[in-house]
């Protein structure tokens, strides 16, 4: 079967050089598929397009009308081409990015002006929630994922590690103590985190593996780490949270990182998530670029910490 959109391309080829054969020596094929072309046009419309004479072959009345409107159709085509052959290269559109709650409103959103001040021409319509969604089926371009990374299709490009501490406010541990073990930690007041096997309401796993479980409890439990954080802060009790989350809070001295006899179970790392794409559009490809180079060496919410650290 013929390709309709080439065969129009010969068409409008011929009427614009009044010959078949100048038509096909224009699109480098022969005189005989250049005709095959234009017949197979007429014979699917059921109506003749062209007049021809030995010398010179011309539109009928049908004909003109539909080469105004095939020039009009092929324009508009390579006007889409271009546009999108465009994308690859220049930074616009709209780009749509997930990430998780609390890593977000922390560390993507505060530094989406330095980027948007960049590329004026990119709109970024972030998604802030916990939910693992469905980038191909929810039309996202990427996502952010923390931790180990299940086996998935997707390509995933690694932005920083994530670390975990145990924290808790001065307060509270004037009142009740600074437990100095992890079995310490069963007598202690424990927020845990819902969402997490790993540091759930009741159990706490230690070591880089996580094959320490130290059992634990507590008056309150959340599916938020910034809830948890916030509780932590007012003396509610001990937190277990990725470094990120209570960076701040430790920081300012609301929060003290207590250090115990077994090292915080290794969470993994911090990734840009996006699908297979052999032509990856400029908008993700300079979004990830901007986070590796924001996030490169030790990450801002680390600096922070290490930062009251050295004073102290």
């Amino acid at each position: 079967m013929l390709d309709r959109f080439q065969g129009i391309q010969v068409l409008l080829k011929v009427v614009e050089l009044g010959s078949l054969s100048g038509a096909a020596r224009a699109l480098d094929m022969s005189p005989t598929m250049a005709t095959k072309h234009v017949a197979a046009i007429e014979q699917r419309l059921g109506v003749r397009l062209l007049h021809r004479t030995t010398r010179k072959v011309t539109p009928t009345e049908i004909g003109r009308t539909f080469v105004q409107n095939a020039e009009r159709i092929i324009a508009e085509l390579q006007e889409a081409e271009a546009e999108a052959a465009a994308d690859k290269l220049v930074v616009r559109g709209l780009l749509r990015v997930n990430v998780p709650v609390s890593f977000g409103t922390s560390e993507i959103a505060p530094i989406l002006n330095d980027l948007s001040k960049a590329h004026p021409d990119l709109t970024i319509d972030l998604g802030v929630n916990d939910r693992l969604v469905d980038l191909v089926e929810e039309g996202w371009d990427l996502a952010i994922r923390i931790g180990r990374l299940q086996d998935s299709p997707m390509i995933a490009r690694r932005l920083a590690p994530c670390h975990m501490a145990v924290c808790a406010s001065p307060a509270y541990l004037r009142k009740h103590g600074r437990p100095k073990t992890v079995i310490d930690l069963g007598d202690h007041r424990c927020l845990g985190y819902t969402l997490s096997h790993a540091v759930g309401p009741s159990s706490w796993s230690f070591g880089s593996n996580g094959d320490i479980k130290v059992p634990v409890s507590g008056p309150l439990r959340a599916g938020n780490g910034d809830a948890l954080v916030a509780a932590a802060i007012a003396g509610m009790g001990i937190v277990y949270q990725p470094t990120f989350i209570v960076a701040d809070a430790v920081a300012d001295g609301r929060l003290e990182i207590l250090e115990l006899d077994h090292p915080p179970f290794d969470l993994g790392n911090i990734y840009a998530v996006y699908p297979p794409n052999e032509h990856l559009p400029a908008k993700v490809r300079v979004f990830i670029d901007f986070l590796i180079k924001r996030f490169a060496g030790t990450p801002p919410w680390q600096r922070r910490i290490d930062q009251t650290t050295d004073r102290n």
